[in-house]
């Protein structure tokens, strides 16, 4: 038996309530793991608020994780008790104990700090898809990346500086612009303050972008369509801010035969040779260090609402962890 945050129904932070969780055991091909540390994101908030539909009530929020091997199922071969892991899965990891599938676990390597790297399984991988799936960036791209002082844009920050590409980031106030100076980016424009698009034409002498990574929504998304080049991408990944309201195929149209993607991380970790290999590589960049994570603040598992309040407030930087 452990505990856990558990939601009855969609609403608020205080939606979550802690509770007594029982723990099955592992059956064939499972594992528990005890959990170590959570990262908390905005797609637990999605879950918590309803924005996502539930699968099953009560629901658990939790997408991103890391922990201990403590009991190993029947026809289970990579994993033992004592290994290191971490998971990204849409939701479940706000608890102390769970029972997972032993293929969407990701054995840690050592030099991997098992609480830094629960906040940057969901970030990291998905720093990884968008440049190298959603828009393979080269060198030489010029790229807009909003939220730039987030948990995905702190990483992609560094990402794409190693990649040689020229990175333009938006954040909200003087400190996370300087935050975001910090990881990677050439220029970042403060979105409060200056006129985002405008920047981005003074900045690239009117030739725009390949590619905006946008995980703003609602705000941000038709200036981001006017920052592109011609034939450029839009990869919407998020909404922060809220839904994308009237768009229209149109649009990209008459933004230059533009295209768009709106991809979801799990749609790129369906196998696991896939899930490994992209994890790998986060690994290495984090090992060799390309790539420093940076945990911006921790709270106690028990304590996520206050978390959950201060991310919709927009009040983080980075990553905030929760500690079981």
């Amino acid at each position: 038996m452990g505990g856990g945050l558990i939601a009855e129904a969609p609403g608020g932070p205080e939606a979550m309530v802690w509770t007594d969780l029982p723990l099955e055991k592992p059956g064939p091909g499972e594992v528990v793991v005890a959990h170590t540390a959570v990262g908390v994101n905005f797609i637990d908030v999605y879950f918590r608020s309803g924005l996502y539909p539930w699968p099953e009530t009560p629901m658990i929020p939790g997408a991103e994780a890391s922990g201990v091997v403590e009991a190993v199922g029947p026809d289970v071969a990579d994993l033992k008790v004592g290994d290191r892991v971490a998971y990204v899965l849409p939701r479940g990891a706000y608890r102390e104990q769970r029972v997972l599938p032993a293929e969407r676990l990701v054995p840690l390597p050592d030099g991997i700090d098992a609480t830094a790297i629960a906040g940057a399984m969901l970030k990291g991988l998905t720093a990884h898809y968008l440049v190298t799936s959603s828009y393979q960036v080269k060198p030489g791209d010029t790229v807009l990346v909003h939220a730039a002082a987030g948990g995905v844009g702190l990483i992609l920050g560094q990402w794409l500086k190693a990649l040689g590409v020229a990175a333009i980031g938006t954040a909200g106030g003087p400190e996370k612009v300087a935050l975001a100076r910090e990881h990677g980016y050439d220029h970042v424009i403060d979105y409060k303050s200056e006129d985002f698009v405008a920047e981005v034409e003074r900045l690239t002498d009117g030739a725009g972008c390949e590619v905006v990574y946008d995980s703003v929504g609602a705000d941000t998304w038709r200036g981001s369509l006017k920052c592109l080049k011609r034939r450029g991408m839009f990869v919407n990944f998020g909404q922060s801010s809220g839904m994308l309201r009237d768009f229209q195929m149109s649009d990209l149209a008459k933004g230059g035969s533009l295209s768009a993607n709106r991809p979801m991380l799990f749609d790129y970790i369906v196998d696991r040779s896939e899930l490994l290999e992209r994890s790998s590589a986060l690994f290495e960049r984090i090992l060799d260090g390309t790539i420093r994570l940076d945990v911006a603040a921790t709270r106690p598992l028990k304590e996520a609402a206050a978390a959950h309040a201060d991310l919709e407030a927009r009040k983080t930087v980075g990553s905030t962890i929760l500690l079981v």
